[in-house]
């Protein structure tokens, strides 16, 4: 049974509270930018409501919003526009713990390919089997990829003074 979900302002309303904070939070992770991250999230969401796909469940439709986000950020981090600009503003994740703030501040410098797995894997909830389907890979690649990015975000907290947990 396929589901319409982008019908009425109502639903539009619930997919956008429902979705809106995981969609820019994926975007801040791959992009390090708050206000790149703005215009991604943005840019996310009127393709959702321009195209207006069809879903078969809400399951199907976070997968769909997922995928759309991370090829959209990879495209744009890609980009000549991208790579030649110069970053003037520092990320700002609202974090209460400082411990995590700090964890995620080390999450944020590891390279793109490790930073978006180890984001859907611990951030998100997500199997390594879904995130090879999301991300369009090959679950030995993500299994991989979360293996060298814990490894990579072990010697960081290391030597940033973190302690063996």
């Amino acid at each position: 049974m396929e589901i319409q979900l982008l019908r009425t302002d109502n639903c539009v309303s619930e997919i956008m509270n429902k979705y809106a904070d995981m969609v820019f939070r994926l975007c801040l992770v791959q992009l390090k930018n708050k206000a790149d991250a703005e215009d991604a999230f943005q840019e996310i969401f009127i393709k959702l409501f321009e195209k207006s796909p069809l879903f078969h469940d809400e399951k199907h439709l976070k997968a769909w919003l997922i995928t759309v986000t991370s090829n959209h950020c990879k495209n744009k981090f890609r980009s000549y526009w991208y790579k030649n600009r110069v970053n003037i503003e520092e990320i700002i994740i609202p974090i209460e713990n400082k411990k995590d703030q700090e964890v995620i501040k080390y999450v944020m410098e590891l390279p793109l390919k490790y930073r978006t797995v180890i984001y859907l894997y611990y951030y998100e909830g997500y199997s390594t089997k879904e995130i090879a389907g999301l991300l369009k890979s090959k679950e030995a690649t993500v299994r991989t990829r979360l293996a060298r990015g814990r490894e990579l975000l072990k010697h960081h907290l290391k030597v940033g003074g973190f302690p063996d947990e």
